[in-house]
């Protein structure tokens, strides 16, 4: 568990930099260059990631249960997970998906942990899940106090938004029928 924990603090810690320290942040990045402070922010959000996904793997072995959700929820989860997919498309595809939702990436990202959590009732799924929840909670808390930053996207287009719908729905049945199984090593629904 203590792997878990570490790796959530490292990749959740850096990448609430903006969050908690900007000032400190931007004068990093301005120091540093734009580009070597986006390769070492990358490199650490890296080891995190490394650490989250092992410790979390660690901790499947020995769980410890805080709940056990009905079966029901694993149905609601489901249906949550459905958009996730299309707003992470729709986070580099600007169009009217974008415009309405405003911040797709953590969107998805609340989506996402919010139906893990319904589904899943253990410390390890608590701490990954909740820490996630949190964090984009706050994220988006926070970006209503902070001056947008410039990012590169591709044009705004009609077709972005089907491209999103598309390829997240795509994505979407990928998972369910065999990436999360092949990459996380649970099936989310009996084949």
């Amino acid at each position: 568990m203590t792997v878990l924990i570490l790796g959530l603090i490292i990749f959740l810690g850096v990448h609430s930099l903006s969050i908690v320290a900007e000032p400190w942040r931007n004068r990093m990045a301005e120091r540093l260059g734009e580009g070597p402070f986006k390769g070492l922010y990358s490199l650490v959000a890296l080891v995190g990631l490394v650490l989250l996904i092992w410790g979390y793997g660690q901790a499947r072995l020995e769980p410890v249960v805080i709940y056990t959700p009905p079966m029901w929820m694993r149905h609601l989860a489901m249906v949550l997970l459905i958009p996730v997919f299309v707003l992470l498309f729709a986070t580099y595809l600007p169009g009217r998906i974008q415009r309405a939702v405003k911040h797709p990436m953590l969107v998805a990202v609340k989506l996402w942990a919010l139906a893990h959590l319904l589904a899943n009732g253990m410390l390890a799924d608590v701490l990954l899940f909740g820490g996630f929840l949190a964090w984009a909670v706050a994220d988006r808390i926070s970006l209503k106090r902070r001056a947008p930053r410039a990012k590169p996207e591709l044009p705004h287009n009609p077709m972005n938004d089907i491209i999103a719908i598309a390829g997240g729905l795509v994505v979407y049945a990928l998972f369910v029928v065999w990436l999360h199984r092949v990459l996380i090593g649970v099936a989310p629904v009996a084949m």
